[in-house]
């Protein structure tokens, strides 16, 4: 596979996260690598056209190393809509939740313990084993290397967060940890939606109209077979969730080694699991996380290709607070988009 092949869209490009204090959002964030890039606000009428939200607005990326994707968009509202998702359940429609890779995830874990102790909002769970790829590869323990992540689940008023640490095995183009971090972790690796539907019918939009590359298809996880899945989305004896994961075309659906960054899981429940909708507290003018955007070339065309899917209230194409041409619009399963042209 060629690394630096150029194609319409790569991975996600953003995770936006509203927030009330910009610099204490900073502060966080460089814990994990990530610096100042670009400043930007727009005023109420335009944000009002691009986000659906009657406030102006005042935004700061954030960038990671080099990375070209997995960036942070902190977007400040003079008038929020509402709270965001907090640290509510995992288990809802409308859930957003960003994983990252991390070479230490027990010192990540020693600091959620001590804000929890310090009476800090905060849930969390222990780093779970789970092995991710080769499932059915039996091997010996002791004898054998052990081959997997541990991972750990962390809920704060304003991020919703999951980390991983890999043992036994790399995968060159997934994540690239920021040594000088505190926190020794990587840029956003993969950024996750909840949805019920039994018919995958809203699945083609990311492949069909998108051009993501669909892989990891079909994957369930149940209450018996993961405990880190038991805990992470509330798993009741009997249930399941099947994962569908869309990645930058310039990845490959078969040799996970050449696997790339920027995926989206789409953790489907069935359809006669009660699941509460929280789209509205995700969403553009909501604090926390709120919206992922994908950056594209030919942004007129996406537009139009959009414009005649069943996506809904597609926006004009303006300038955002960063000058760079964009729209968004609502995909078929409810989630609120941003496409951003690159320059």
């Amino acid at each position: 596979m060629n690394q630096g092949t150029t194609t319409a869209i790569e991975g996600i490009y953003e995770v936006c996260i509203g927030v009330t204090e910009p610099i204490l959002a900073i502060q966080y964030w460089q814990q994990f690598g990530y610096r100042i890039g670009q400043t930007g606000e727009l005023n109420t009428e335009t944000a009002y056209q691009l986000y659906g939200v009657n406030s102006s607005l005042k935004a700061i990326r954030l960038y990671h190393q080099e990375a070209d994707h997995g960036l942070i968009r902190l977007m400040t509202w003079q008038q929020p809509t509402n709270s965001g998702l907090g640290i509510s359940s995992m288990k809802i429609q409308g859930n957003r939740w960003a994983t990252t890779l991390t070479t230490d995830v027990l010192n990540i874990l020693n600091h959620a313990e001590n804000a929890k102790a310090m009476g800090m909002a905060i849930k969390h769970t222990h780093p779970y084993w789970e092995i991710i790829y080769n499932k059915e590869q039996k091997s010996q323990p002791f004898l054998n290397p052990a081959i997997g992540v541990r991972e750990i689940m962390l809920l704060q008023p304003l991020t919703r967060q999951v980390l991983f640490q890999r043992f036994g095995y790399t995968m060159p183009h997934y994540g690239k940890i920021n040594h000088h971090a505190p926190l020794n972790t990587s840029q956003f690796t993969h950024l996750g939606l909840v949805v019920q539907d039994d018919s995958k019918q809203t699945l083609q939009f990311y492949e069909q109209v998108l051009g993501l590359l669909r892989v990891r298809d079909n994957v369930e996880t149940s209450y018996e077979s993961s405990d880190a899945g038991r805990e992470f989305f509330d798993l009741q004896p009997g249930e399941k969730f099947i994962v569908t994961a869309f990645d930058d075309p310039r990845s490959s659906a078969t040799n996970f080694m050449e696997a790339r960054s920027g995926r989206l899981y789409i953790v489907r429940f069935p359809e006669n699991i009660q699941l509460q909708s929280h789209f509205t507290s995700a969403q553009p003018g909501s604090l926390g996380m709120c919206l992922y955007t994908y950056r594209v070339q030919d942004i007129e065309t996406y537009f139009d290709r959009i414009k005649a899917s069943n996506a809904q209230q597609v926006t004009k194409i303006v300038n955002n607070e960063f000058g760079e041409k964009s729209f968004s619009f609502i995909a078929p399963d409810g989630y609120f988009w941003t496409l951003v042209a690159k320059n």
